[in-house]
């Protein structure tokens, strides 16, 4: 059961990796962002994987294979952005994640998850209902590999302090997390459900489903004045910049 995994364990701590800079050709620099959560039993669970690795070796793939030109380009990505790169900063490797949660299957979240195939993943079953992941506009060229896919249907509670909570709309099976830590206390991790701060006024352009997207976030903004929790949109240009990343950590 996706429930029990780690039952008895507490959030500790919560860590954001940078895994690049993106510049959209609509005129906007995004940061990409992945997270580690690590509970007070030792447990590391990773949010998302970014872009592909194979982009840092040659650039030109994005272009040439995955027609990501089309979007923007990235900046300057090299190794420490790819998600072993990032792990390997915190002196980690792939094999020392406990389970991976997707938040949903475009490319900057799911570059890196054959990597991942040795523990379980965590996604939504409408999600994972998708042939291929979403990958980029008619792009799909990756398959899902396999690996112990852990599915859910509603708000799921894996350990004291995370809870996931599905967000359709962004793509139909999207997820978002709450996180409450110790010392920091409640954040939630938006992640597409609201892609930047600005996108509820814009009426959620990049959203397969705009009216459902406009529906997930609503129910995010009122959980966060409720708690109150402190908002990470998907990739807001003028918040990555204020954002603690990894080395440093929240608690």
């Amino acid at each position: 059961m996706t429930a029990r995994l780690f039952a008895g364990h507490r959030v500790s701590r919560f860590t954001v990796l940078d895994l690049g800079l993106f510049h959209v050709t609509a005129g906007r620099t995004i940061g990409i962002p992945g997270f580690l959560i690590e509970t007070d039993r030792g447990a590391r669970i990773l949010v998302d994987t970014g872009f592909p690795a194979h982009y840092a070796v040659n650039p030109d793939l994005a272009a040439r294979t995955d027609g990501l030109d089309d979007f923007g380009h990235l900046i300057n990505y090299s190794g420490p952005q790819t998600i072993a790169g990032a792990l390997a900063i915190l002196g980690l490797a792939p094999s020392d994640i406990d389970a991976l949660i997707l938040t949903h299957g475009h490319i900057d979240h799911v570059g890196g998850l054959p990597l991942f195939t040795h523990c379980p993943v965590i996604l939504t079953r409408a999600e994972r209902a998708d042939p291929r992941p979403a990958y980029f506009h008619t792009a799909r060229p990756m398959e899902w590999p396999a690996a112990d896919y852990r599915l859910i249907d509603a708000d799921t509670t894996l350990c004291d302090g995370l809870t996931l909570i599905p967000t359709p709309g962004h793509t139909p099976g999207h997820l978002s997390i709450s996180v409450a830590l110790p010392q920091t206390g409640h954040i939630i991790l938006a992640a597409d459900a609201i892609n930047r701060q600005t996108e509820p006024t814009e009426c959620f352009p990049d959203a397969a489903d705009p009216v459902t997207a406009a529906l997930s976030a609503a129910r995010l903004l009122n959980l966060a004045a409720e708690s109150p929790a402190m908002i990470i949109y998907g990739h807001d240009p003028a918040q990555w910049h204020t954002l603690r990343k990894s080395p440093e950590s929240y608690t």
